[in-house]
């Protein structure tokens, strides 16, 4: 149950926007003049009428709780919006995070929203009493099963064969053609491994293609890349011989589907950050959690189709009573299984490492995947600053001993110049994604015990 009172910040609502458009929209709805009939219940429905440009104003719902199965918060508007949230479920969210001047508290659901609330609750229930854990996966004939996954695991490692072939004609003829053949070439070999259902080596393949005149030093970037590509296809030919976990690792890299297998473990969550990237045909979502028991950090995957947001949202900073499932190999992957109340602020945070051990554990992360482009990491006392010789952006600790450059992508966001403004020169605690192209800061805290602040 959410506890009466307690309300989530403006960052914390505007980091579930799918999009920079969505935030931007919200924000203009966060205030009392488009609502009506707005209310809040004790167990964490937020509602609202926002008046629109038609006659009827659109109904808006969000059920900040979790349904016990993994699922929440979740959102309901009679807009005809195809994003989650919408923007008329952030505006309310923005309006409730205010306080009970704009949202009262304790209030009883109008009928509209008490239909959508009991549905909801009827469909968890009956998740909860379908066997197999709900799924509804459970394998009438296991023996077509296992011909259907024997006719796929054949059908990549023909694939497998054929892409070795193509990178050693590439080598033999040398790396000058490639640019020369364009993206076309790439694209028809991509083609080739979504026929033989390795969409892993299809999206390697993709990325190949994007390097051959990217700029200077471009062919050693492409035979780092083709190095990783040939040790991929070398590790799905010989998988037999492999240590499980490693095995397990090529199986996901190559693009079959991996159940979350591991032991489920119970934890208050620490919700660190999220954000979402997009391939123009599939959004993902990562979602970092924190075990605040275990010290266990975990990755949650949610996606959607091209043009809609992943279902899956969490408002960082908040920790969460739930139990996570994980994935096997070195992946950090994760499933939330079950929530046992709604995220609330528990003022915890991870605990910071120095610049060398963050490199230290994303070597030592490499040893089990070395297909792995960043790891997590929270640095602690930490400085963003310029180098003086490039002028590039990076975090460098207090004693100005040591640093780690930012990523590319971190030193275009208005992420960073948000940890400048929070560091002030002085030392923050940072969380992100250490990888070989650089520190991709995602949050950070403020005080003591501050409250988290999203830099995604």
């Amino acid at each position: 149950m959410t506890q009466q009172g307690v309300r989530w910040t403006a960052d914390q609502v505007l980091a579930l926007a799918p999009d920079a458009a969505s935030r931007k929209a919200g924000s203009k709805l966060g205030t009392a003049g488009p609502w009506s009939q707005t209310g809040s219940s004790d167990e964490g429905a937020v509602w609202g009428l926002c008046k629109g440009s038609g006659s009827k104003p659109y109904q808006t719902i969000v059920d900040t709780g979790a349904d016990g199965r993994g699922n929440g918060p979740a959102y309901k508007c009679s807009c005809p919006s195809r994003k989650f949230p919408c923007k008329h479920a952030l505006g309310l969210l923005l309006l409730w995070s205010g306080g009970a001047q704009q949202v009262p508290d304790g209030q009883a659901p109008p009928e509209w929203t008490e239909q959508w609330l009991a549905g909801r609750r009827e469909r968890a229930a009956a998740k909860r009493t379908e066997p197999d854990g709900g799924s509804g996966t459970a394998q009438a004939d296991p023996e077509a099963a296992r011909r259907r996954a024997e006719r796929r695991a054949q059908r990549i490692t023909a694939g497998a064969a054929e892409l070795e072939q193509r990178l050693t004609d590439l080598l033999r003829g040398g790396l000058a053609q490639a640019e020369r053949a364009g993206y076309g070439l790439w694209e028809e070999t991509a083609a080739r491994m979504v026929d033989a259902q390795a969409p892993g080596l299809a999206s390697r393949v993709r990325e190949l293609g994007a390097i051959p005149g990217s700029g200077p030093g471009w062919p050693v970037r492409l035979l780092e890349e083709c190095a990783l590509l040939h040790l991929l296809d070398q590790g799905w030919l010989h998988r037999a011989e492999l240590p499980e976990d490693l095995a397990a690792t090529v199986r996901s890299r190559v693009g079959l589907p991996a159940q979350a297998t591991l032991p489920a473990q119970r934890d208050d969550w620490l919700i660190l950050a999220q954000y979402d990237s997009a391939d123009g045909h599939l959004t993902t979502r990562r979602v970092w959690l924190y075990g605040t028991a275990t010290h266990r950090t975990a990755l949650l995957l949610s996606y959607g189709a091209a043009g809609r947001a992943p279902s899956l949202a969490l408002p960082a900073g908040l920790t969460l009573d739930a139990s996570v499932s994980g994935h096997p190999g070195g992946t950090l992957r994760a499933e939330l299984d079950e929530q046992f109340g709604a995220a609330l602020p528990k003022g915890v945070r991870p605990a910071g490492v120095e610049v060398g051990a963050a490199l230290a554990a994303y070597g030592e992360a490499l040893t089990a995947d070395p297909w792995l482009e960043s790891w997590p990491v929270t640095l602690a006392d930490v400085i963003p600053a310029r180098d003086p010789d490039s002028g590039s952006w990076q975090l460098a600790d207090a004693e100005g001993k040591t640093a780690l450059p930012l990523a590319p992508q971190a030193a275009a966001t208005s992420g960073l110049w948000r940890l400048a403004a929070v560091s002030g020169g002085a030392p923050v605690t940072v969380f992100g994604e250490c990888g070989h192209r650089g520190f991709r800061p995602l949050a950070t805290w403020t005080g003591a015990a501050g409250e988290v602040i999203s830099l995604c």
